[in-house]
């Protein structure tokens, strides 16, 4: 059978009429306007972004080279353990991170604190820990008069405002097991997390607002959204031109 005088055959890759060129034709056009929408986009995001600190960042990394040259005082400390705590504060944190920004964050609250009250510091930390692994509901009056008391003590010793929510988070981060080493290894793997979770890459993309959203949020969440729309649309009418022109019918 001869496919120019069948109907009913069709083939995308190797169409038999001028009208299924025609569709062919139109489906690429939109295939590659979709794909250039997308990766040209985050291509574009990849040339422009440049790495770019969080101020927790900026804070760290002027005190810790104070700390690491041996010439550091108590807000040296103090800034470090903030901006770890600026990271402790985020959601998603690898297991391996965690682990040296609590060693961090434990180290340093025990050298801060005054050496007659070391001990009474170390006593109250392991006291909030048997509470919290004893409870199986955290809002237990015992756990939370521990917890709010601790609040109290590591806002003061890392100099935070009782409003900042980072002092809510450190009784939850420092450990007894942790205050008394902070080895070299612990120390490389604290300094890999502040730079993978404190350092972004951003760009005039990332920056600028359009209708209240960051542009690039805007574009891949909702523009190319409707793009995908209008697209199926114009699909949709130009078949039908092309039905009309040819003379075909449902």
């Amino acid at each position: 059978m001869n496919p120019q005088q069948n109907d009913y055959h069709f083939s995308f890759f190797k169409p038999t009429t001028d009208s299924a060129r025609r569709n062919r034709n139109m489906v690429v056009q939109f295939v590659l306007i979709w794909a250039v929408a997308i990766f040209g986009f985050q291509i574009l995001l990849k040339i422009l972004e440049k790495p770019t600190p969080e101020p927790a960042y900026t804070l760290f990394e002027t005190s810790w080279g104070n700390f690491e040259s041996g010439k550091f005082e108590i807000t040296d400390l103090q800034n470090i353990s903030q901006s770890a705590l600026s990271v402790l504060g985020k959601m998603a944190i690898d297991p391996g991170h965690r682990v040296a920004l609590d060693n961090a964050v434990s180290w340093m609250a025990y050298q801060i604190a005054d050496d007659t009250r070391k001990n009474d510091l170390v006593v109250a930390v392991k006291e909030f820990e048997d509470i919290a692994a004893a409870i199986t509901d955290i809002s237990d009056e015992a756990y939370l008069e521990k917890k709010n008391s601790l609040i109290l003590v590591f806002s003061n010793l890392f100099d935070l405002s009782p409003l900042d929510v980072r002092g809510k988070i450190a009784p939850l981060e420092v450990k007894s097991s942790f205050m008394e080493s902070f080895d070299a290894d612990s120390r490389d793997v604290f300094v890999e997390a502040m730079g993978l979770y404190l350092v972004h890459n951003r760009s005039v993309l990332t920056d600028a607002k359009f209708l209240g959203f960051p542009f690039h949020y805007f574009y891949t969440a909702v523009f190319l959204l409707i793009l995908f729309i209008w697209l199926c649309w114009m699909y949709c009418i130009r078949t039908d031109m092309f039905n009309k022109k040819y003379g075909i019918e449902e």
